[in-house]
């Protein structure tokens, strides 16, 4: 039996146009209203999510047709539809941006998108990228525009005329710097660093609640979908999550995943914890070790306790920040460096700009799982990798990936549903 739940997509011409912001501010109003919202985010994201999850009060789930395939998506709107008064799902790049695209997504699922457009420096020409963005592509559904960081009531007069009749105007919103979220080099800031982040989504939603979204969008039915459990493969192993704010690059879903093998979760935090639970395995993800150098490097007593893990043959799967802490330095942006765990031999340093971006898949001796990676820093290791990733885009290789004993380490953010019996294997002790 299908679900039928209002649902709207949330998409621009390019990154960078504000679709964390309304669609936080969106979700906060309706939330606000007694309304259950239910967000979602395009494509792989860790800091986003984390805003949308403060705005809506709801866990925030990625949708990625190639990372997490398309039945995995069909089934996380499909129960989100049946507990949900409005589902929200914030686009990635510009709508159609990137294969499979935000687009390819509201295409799939019937949901209409929401084209926001940044009007800064822009009068009549903000009629033409709207009607290329609702024309583009035959049939897509399209909800209407909202155009944003508008001067004032006499800019937005000039970009309502320039508007096709056919195109709904949702109304704008103005350039406020009381709503705008900060960022840094890879991306928004987290949302618990962010000390006034409920006045700026209070804020957000004020100015929501003065636009056509103010009132729910039309409702859209999602077919009927649920996904298989796996086999408890890792019943009974206790898996130690590092979480705080220097590891915090974690996707719900990889923790459903875990759980979903049987797995206990126990989470510690590398920078204030002086040791580990009693744990079989550990998880280090992502995030921003370079910005706690000191306190990382001062934790001897939880280095210690990560070494003999290691030494006593115990898994350890490491991504991204993850791989940066298992090194023998790090290096920040200004060049100031400071000792890491010394698990992986090299060291690694924050460059000017970005590295690496996109999607790869990477076949282990565990099986393939699917993923991304986003980062600005740079190894240097002579350590021979196990194996390289595979470019979703063109298939060439991609990042290394680095074994030693059962420490796997890569720059790589697997998505362990894209295959969770490899996963469990990754964790699972001998």
């Amino acid at each position: 039996m299908s679900a039928t739940c209002p649902a709207l997509l949330i998409s621009a011409p390019a990154s960078g146009q504000g679709k964390t912001t309304v669609t936080a501010g969106l979700a906060r109003h309706h939330r606000n209203r007694g309304h259950t919202v239910r967000a979602f985010k395009t494509g792989p994201d860790f800091l986003d999510p984390m805003i949308l999850e403060r705005a809506s009060g709801q866990p925030v789930y990625q949708l990625d047709l190639w990372m997490a395939g398309e039945t995995h998506c069909k089934a996380l709107l499909y129960q989100a539809a049946q507990q949900a008064d409005l589902i929200l799902i914030e686009g990635v790049m510009g709508l159609f941006d990137g294969t499979p695209s935000s687009a390819d997504l509201a295409g799939l699922f019937g949901v209409p998108v929401l084209a926001l457009i940044n009007a800064n420096a822009m009068a009549q020409t903000f009629g033409a990228v709207a009607h290329g963005l609702a024309h583009y592509r035959p049939g897509l559904p399209f909800a209407g525009v909202l155009a944003n960081r508008v001067a004032g009531p006499g800019h937005a007069g000039l970009l309502a005329e320039s508007l096709p009749p056919h195109l709904k105007d949702y109304g704008w919103l103005p350039r406020d710097g009381e709503i705008a979220l900060p960022d840094r080099h890879l991306g928004l800031v987290q949302a618990a660093e962010i000390a006034d982040l409920e006045t700026r989504l209070e804020n957000a939603a004020t100015r929501i609640a003065q636009t056509a979204l103010a009132e729910l969008p039309p409702p859209v039915t999602f077919p009927a979908a649920t996904l298989e459990p796996p086999p408890p493969l890792l019943e009974g192993v206790r898996i130690g999550v590092a979480r705080d704010t220097a590891f915090a690059f974690l996707y719900p879903a990889n923790l459903d995943t875990l759980r979903a093998l049987g797995a206990e979760l126990v989470f510690f935090s590398p920078l204030v914890d002086t040791g580990l639970p009693a744990i079989d395995a550990v998880y280090l993800p992502g995030g921003y070790p370079e910005l706690h150098l000191d306190t990382l490097a001062a934790n001897g007593s939880l280095r210690q306790a990560l070494r003999e893990h290691h030494q006593a043959g115990k898994p350890l799967y490491a991504e991204c920040g993850g791989l940066l802490y298992t090194l023998e330095s790090l290096a920040d942006r200004e060049g100031y460096r400071a000792p890491m765990l010394g698990l992986l031999p090299g060291h690694a340093a924050l460059q000017p700009k970005l590295v690496s971006l996109g999607m790869q898949a990477v076949d282990l001796p565990e099986g393939e799982l699917r993923g991304h990676t986003f980062h600005h820093s740079k190894l240097d290791t002579p350590l021979r990798p196990l194996a390289h990733g595979r470019r979703q885009r063109d298939g060439k290789p991609g990042e290394a990936i680095y074994r030693t004993g059962r420490l796997t380490a890569s720059y790589l953010h697997l998505y362990f549903a894209s295959n969770p019996a490899a996963t469990a294997r990754l964790f699972k002790p001998c």
